[in-house]
């Protein structure tokens, strides 16, 4: 076999990614996107997107984002293949780590051409040393659903104080149904995971004078909630409810007011994301109106 060939992109090498024969069943493609660099208006960078070449035709490609400013990618993007040992190849070579989040079409399972991509991603991600984190449903709010209505049981109130926060995100994570957060405390322990997250709502773009803790009207603490804008627009940053407050439905009054402020800043079309095993938090999208539109499945 001829020598497989693995190196990142030069500039105006865009060309050369988009060689690789794609259905656009799974990945990126999902969601119309198209592979561009930062210096023609793109989000990647060529040094941080590579491919494998056998003959000078690309076999498999991956490509990491993050925000211009930021020092190291943050999410590995597309990854796409006609060679899965090449791909694997790819992953093992490129000094190149972030989180790996397979987009997929909704009730991808029931459709046989799809499932067979998504489990060769997925098997090939995990001979490269990825581990299978979480399943997740993805959600798209636009203006056309109905604006869902407040139920005033909760008041909601500003808190500039960085301890407080912390010590408000630690409570939420106890017995937190998350992956990400049960992920970041077995990595981290339970500061760093908490600092991990309160980092990740930083490095948003949208600002913390939006970030909101929410009151009974007895005064107890009940959960926070972050509107958030990341990259693509605007979206449901975080919502966490305090365990001794989880049963009441809280999660939803916050689900309803994050969208009540986005709303109100001008949003049109709002993201948000949840675990397909968080069965209470992804009933509460149900309930508000928010359509599930792709489903993903993210390794670390």
């Amino acid at each position: 076999m001829t020598e497989l060939v693995i190196r990142p992109l030069t500039a105006g090498e865009t060309p050369l990614f988009a060689s690789l024969p794609d259905p656009g069943l799974v990945g990126r493609a999902v969601l119309g996107d198209v592979y561009g660099m930062i210096a023609d208006g793109g989000e990647y960078r060529p040094e941080w997107t590579w491919v494998a070449l056998r003959d000078g035709v690309v076999v498999a490609r991956a490509a990491w984002w993050a925000k211009p400013e930021d020092e190291k990618p943050i999410a590995l993007d597309w990854f796409d293949f006609t060679d899965a040992d090449a791909a694997v190849q790819l992953l093992r070579t490129a000094p190149l780590h972030a989180e790996y989040s397979l987009l997929l079409p909704a009730g991808w399972r029931e459709k046989p051409d799809v499932r067979a991509a998504a489990e060769a991603r997925m098997a090939a991600a995990e001979a490269a040393g990825l581990r299978k984190l979480v399943e997740r449903y993805r959600y798209n709010w636009t203006s056309d659903c109905a604006l869902p209505e407040r139920t005033g049981r909760l008041v909601y109130r500003p808190e500039p104080d960085d301890d407080v926060l912390r010590g408000v995100v630690r409570r939420i994570q106890e017995g937190s149904l998350d992956a990400h957060d049960l992920n970041g405390i077995a990595t981290y322990g339970r500061d760093g995971a908490v600092e991990e997250l309160l980092g990740l709502l930083n490095w948003m773009p949208s600002p913390r004078s939006w970030w909101r803790l929410a009151y009974t009207a007895a005064g107890d603490l009940a959960g926070f909630h972050v509107p958030a804008r990341n990259s693509a627009g605007p979206c449901i940053g975080f919502i966490g409810v305090l365990p001794e407050q989880r049963g009441n439905g809280y999660a939803r009054d916050l689900l309803i007011e994050c969208t009540h402020d986005l709303v109100a800043r001008g949003a049109t079309r709002i993201a948000a994301a949840t675990d397909q095993s968080n069965l209470p938090m992804a009933a509460h999208f149900a309930r508000v109106g928010y359509p599930i539109s792709e489903e993903r499945i993210d390794f670390v």
